[in-house]
């Protein structure tokens, strides 16, 4: 969407809040937001990949707030990183992007097949809800979309798929398919909660901004009965493939996790065994009719558990790595299928 100057990128809805001024950053819009489950209205205010985008050549500044936690907010030039690194609290925070002068002195051509035109600031959020509260500056634009990816990817998922443990935006595993495959990311991780709800199955559906996606179904949804998870997954594989014959819909079983390990506590509320939930997932995929689906396994996307965090659920930085690298490498012969 657009917002003043800018494009915020993966961001649905701008919500005014009472006691909090500036506006909320939401992944999905508030009609769709207020109909899930009460944590996944939390977690769909999480940044989780969204990012702030403009081209300048003057500086520019970006007015940012994070009441309720903390935000961070890293600074990319198309693809290229600076070294810049913000945390966003409670007070307002002013971002001073300078005029990109480094940036300009390249030859252009050169630099050309990116996916991203390096013209184009990016400022890559995490973290907790986020306000805006303005943005100044001169010769601000929002970037064209001959500047961006040609691909968008999508992806659903738990608090794997929204952040992980990874210690910046841009080592989640979704970000790391997209940079492998050149894509640009549409974060739809929902921590803890995503439980499939129709609502987000037919707001995902209906969205025409996107050419491929992945969805992690899902370890948050082992607290229900395998009849009720066949049920919510099925009805989202069916009703997203549905949508586009034209765009593959590749689904992932549960990644290796702790329960696999030995820890008996997070499984005490499991309603089945892991495999219990990975079969029926296979179960759902195969009863979907449509040909643009797809299957793939969790431990073949994280097929080294040393990439998990030390709570053995949570993928860290080089997880998220082997998850990017190993999810690239099986979706790219899929989408090259549909889109040459």
């Amino acid at each position: 969407m657009i917002y003043e100057k800018v494009e915020l990128h993966n961001i649905e809805d701008l919500v005014s809040v009472d006691g909090f001024p500036g506006l909320r950053m939401q992944r999905i819009p508030e009609s769709v937001r207020l109909k899930l489950n009460p944590d996944a209205q939390i977690q769909m205010c999480h940044s989780a990949c969204a990012e702030i985008r403009f081209e300048s050549d003057h500086p520019v500044s970006i007015e940012l707030s994070c009441p309720k936690g903390l935000g961070i907010v890293e600074v990319f030039y198309g693809p290229f990183q600076s070294p810049e690194r913000y945390e966003i609290k409670d007070d307002i925070s002013v971002i001073h992007v300078p005029a990109p002068d480094q940036m300009t002195m390249y030859d252009q051509y050169k630099l050309s097949n990116l996916p991203f035109s390096p013209k184009v600031c990016r400022l890559l959020m995490a973290g907790d809800a986020m306000y805006i509260h303005g943005i100044k500056g001169y010769n601000c634009r929002p970037p064209n979309r001959d500047e961006l990816p040609r691909l968008r990817y999508l992806a659903y998922g738990t608090s794997i798929t929204e952040h992980g443990n990874a210690t910046a935006p841009h080592l989640t595993y979704v970000e790391q398919v997209g940079i492998r495959l050149g894509a640009d990311v549409i974060n739809l991780g929902c921590g803890g909660s995503a439980f499939c709800e129709p609502e987000i199955a037919d707001y995902i559906a209906a969205r025409t901004d996107w050419n491929f996606a992945t969805l992690a179904l899902s370890v948050n949804m082992l607290k229900f009965p395998l009849s009720f998870f066949y049920e919510r997954a099925s009805y989202m594989i069916n009703t997203i493939c549905r949508s586009n014959p034209r765009r593959p819909v590749i689904c992932i079983t549960l990644f290796p996790y702790s329960r696999e390990f030995g820890d008996s506590f997070i499984g005490m509320e499991d309603k089945g065994s892991p495999d219990d939930y990975r079969e029926a997932l296979h179960k759902a995929v195969q009863d979907c009719p449509c040909e643009n689906v797809y299957l793939l396994e969790g431990s073949e996307v994280l097929n080294n558990v040393g990439g998990l965090s030390s709570d053995l659920l949570h993928p860290g930085d080089q997880g998220m790595i082997f998850m990017g690298e190993n999810l690239a490498r099986q979706i790219n012969p899929l989408i090259k299928k549909f889109y040459r």
